[in-house]
């Protein structure tokens, strides 16, 4: 679960005039209400849902895009086209280096990962890895000083035996400013962490980032549907679909021809799936595993939605989803859909997904009515009681800034600065009390995060 994202010196993020990051943190206030909307354990509590506000530009994207874009280097290496991203309030901040920082629980362990980078050079200049034990004690499990050449092992890693090896990696990458320890320690590493399981923190920190770390745009599809494949959701589905008040009342995969699918596609991508299933196909034939009789490819566009399925003798099956709807015999496929409907199907993944996954979602309320929106995240917050999952929102929805609904702590503006530089605050820094109309003063500019507006067409006298 997160706990912290700190972030300095990329797009609208400078610094604080102390010189610290912004932070966005999930650690609650001293609010005593709605403790049900707490994760809690003996050494730690952690909120389970945060809404951000603020007016169009103002940052609020950019906090989503910074954690993308620590989520994407780890994973993958520096992204193209990032050289520029630096906070450009200040030129001397091209050469600066740029902050990124999460705090992360996992099991019973805290543990705090990040790196520095001068993005208009592509350079990192350091990077860490360590577990928090209490406020006052912390172990290093790693610490590079790239600029210096300098690395740090500790903790786990120095098993004997384990830390000549990890050293002779570190070794391979001393002068290489281009690459992030913990990603090449998860690269081609499976036969060292069975060799030494101490070791599987940094596969267990890398795999957070990669598959617990959910971020989403509202621009793509957030869902590829893949939970309404699996029967075992379908009641489920359909009791909170209906909620909804959306009409559907059921939902069916039926086949379709998947040459109909195929041609729809551009050619790059049809020679891709047929490249994609003959590599599939020849590997099931040459398996040794014999329990594994098909393969499977799940493909989701805008308003479509295909399963392509091939056997080891190469038979091809395609189903598609289409919806049943209140009094109406005929079912109606996901293009007929409204787009509200649409991405009410795309959030469903939140209500449904296990523990331990933490979704970021841009622009919730896209497409929803308020009261949909509202429904959503009262649903998500009950939901959330039986299992320990986290949502964090942007919105423009304020009609969530309600204490009926969420606690003061859940609550964060972003507001931007005369020289176009973002701070980041909760709520909770104000103290209001819990009879306010919360709302009406944060569309009054009580908080910020609101838009200021100047005339736009100036109205001449006679």
């Amino acid at each position: 679960m997160l706990i912290r994202f700190n972030v300095r010196n990329f797009l609208s993020f400078a610094s604080r005039p102390d010189g610290q990051t912004e932070e966005f943190s999930m650690i609650p206030g001293k609010v005593r209400s709605k403790r049900e909307h707490l994760y809690e354990d003996r050494k730690l509590k952690l909120l389970k849902f945060a809404a951000i506000y603020g007016a169009n530009a103002s940052g609020k994207s950019n906090l989503v895009k910074a954690m993308d874009f620590a989520r994407s280097t780890v994973i993958g290496g520096l992204p193209e086209g990032i050289s520029e991203k630096y906070c450009k309030s200040d030129v001397d901040n091209k050469n600066k280096k740029s902050y990124f920082e999460f705090e992360i629980k996992i099991d019973d362990c805290i543990y705090a990962y990040g790196f520095e980078v001068i993005l208009s050079l592509r350079k990192f200049t350091s990077e860490w890895l360590v577990e928090l034990i209490d406020e006052d004690n912390e172990n290093n499990i790693f610490i590079r000083d790239i600029d210096n050449k300098i690395f740090e092992i500790g903790g786990p890693l120095k098993e004997a035996g384990l830390r000549e090896k990890v050293e002779n990696y570190l070794e391979d990458i001393r002068s290489d400013d281009s690459v992030l320890f913990l990603s090449m320690m998860n690269q081609n590493k499976k036969d060292l962490y069975k060799q030494y399981p101490s070791a599987k923190v940094m596969k267990k920190v890398f795999n957070w980032v990669k598959y617990q770390l959910d971020i989403n745009y509202p621009d793509r599809p957030i869902s590829n549907y893949s939970y309404m494949a699996k029967s075992d959701n379908v009641k489920e589905i359909c009791r909170i679909i209906s909620a909804f008040g959306t009409g559907i009342t059921n939902f069916e995969l039926v086949d379709v021809a998947p040459e109909k699918v195929l041609s729809k596609l551009p050619d790059f991508v049809r020679k891709d799936i047929v490249s994609d299933i003959e590599k599939g196909v020849k590997e099931l034939k040459t398996s040794k595993k014999r329990k594994q009789t098909e393969i499977g490819l799940i493909m989701r566009s805008d308003k479509d939605f295909f399963i392509l399925k091939v056997d080891r003798d190469e038979n091809v099956e395609c189903k598609t989803i289409q919806f049943a709807h209140n009094n109406i015999n005929s079912l109606f496929s996901l293009e007929e859909e409204s787009d509200g409907t649409v991405r009410l199907l795309d959030l469903l993944e939140i209500l449904l997904a296990g523990d331990n996954k933490t979704y970021v979602v841009d622009e919730l309320d896209r497409c929803l009515h308020p009261s949909l929106t509202y429904k959503f995240v009262e649903t998500f917050l009950e939901e959330a009681t039986k299992k320990n999952i986290q949502l964090i929102v942007t919105t423009h929805e304020s009609r969530l800034m309600d204490f009926d609904l969420l606690r003061r702590d859940e609550i964060w503006f972003v507001d931007k600065k005369k020289n176009g530089e973002t701070d980041i605050y909760s709520l909770e820094e104000y103290n209001e009390r819990f009879d306010k109309k919360i709302d009406k003063a944060y569309l009054e500019g009580r908080y910020g995060g609101v838009p200021i507006f100047s005339t736009v067409f100036p109205v001449k006298g006679e």
